[in-house]
């Protein structure tokens, strides 16, 4: 859901002002790369196929997928995926798979709760184990890394750019905290601005989030299945695909890895930006 929405013919100054106030090069790559997709969703054929992309790359971290027909209650059922819906959701749900530690990946929802899609709201609400600001970290982590995964993929990054509210605060905090977060997830080992740009599976065992101890708020429980140093997450299957290996530019070099540490926070009143995301896609 955008809660502000942007009129088309005021976007490409909105985005320009966007861009002038990202000062690391990082930013600066990762949110050139999203700007060069569509501000519109694929429909048809080209919906689909970007669908079955997100589910190869889903496959790939070693996500297993519900098969057709299959009726689910949740996105991720701490089992299995749901594939009856976009390739954004996809994308997002793989990010959420890519960055929970081995425990919560097999908790429904990754133990945050109910999503907008969520059937069983009330099964997923009773799974959650991170209290609402983890939560809203979690999210922006897999906001921002399924936006970043759609752009590679030659997907309409923009548009889950806009749809997830990355520009609300444009000229308070819009531009730091994507900052922040772009920085969270380089230092996991996620983002790599000088690494050749292929998606690295390598680092999806990384240690876990027993930095998050020192960074929750007073009153927050950090997440319970935090990893403590030295132990990993569980390795992920063999890609299934190579064709998802894309290249930018050289002066664009943008390395996509998989990793397991801490994650930001939003600034305060920022709404959760799992918000709106969640369309099931009927297929006969």
């Amino acid at each position: 859901m955008i809660l502000t929405v942007i009129p088309r013919e005021q976007l490409d100054g909105v985005l320009d002002r966007f861009t002038a106030k990202l000062d690391d090069p990082l930013s600066r790559v990762a949110f050139r790369r999203i700007r060069a997709t569509s501000a519109d969703r694929a429909v048809g054929a080209a919906a689909e196929r970007h669908r079955l992309a997100a589910l190869s790359l889903a496959r790939s971290l070693g996500m297993a997928v519900h098969a057709d027909g299959v009726e689910c209650a949740f996105n991720w059922d701490g089992r299995a995926l749901d594939g009856a819906t976009e390739a954004y959701v996809i994308l997002h749900e793989a990010a959420h798979f890519v960055l929970a530690p081995s425990e919560r990946r097999r908790v429904v929802d990754f133990g945050l709760g109910p999503g907008p899609d969520t059937r069983d709201r009330e099964a997923a609400a009773r799974a959650a184990v991170l209290c609402p600001l983890a939560r809203e970290e979690d999210e922006a982590a897999a906001s921002l890394l399924g936006i970043i995964w759609e752009a590679r993929l030659g997907q309409p990054a923009l548009a889950s750019f806009l749809d997830q509210n990355w520009l609300e605060g444009l000229e308070r905090s819009a531009h730091s905290h994507f900052a922040a977060v772009v920085g969270k997830l380089r230092h996991r080992g996620l983002l790599d601005v000088k690494s050749p740009a292929v998606f690295d599976r390598a680092a999806t065992n990384r240690t876990g989030r027993a930095v998050a101890a020192r960074t929750a708020e007073p009153g927050c429980t950090p997440d319970p299945f935090a990893e403590a140093p030295g132990e990993f997450a569980e390795p992920p299957r063999p890609a299934r695909r190579a064709s998802i290996r894309r290249s930018f530019e050289p002066a664009d070099t943008l390395s996509l890895k998989g990793g397991s540490p801490d994650l930001p926070s939003e600034p305060p009143g920022r709404p959760p930006v799992k918000q709106g995301i969640g369309t099931r896609v009927p297929r006969g």
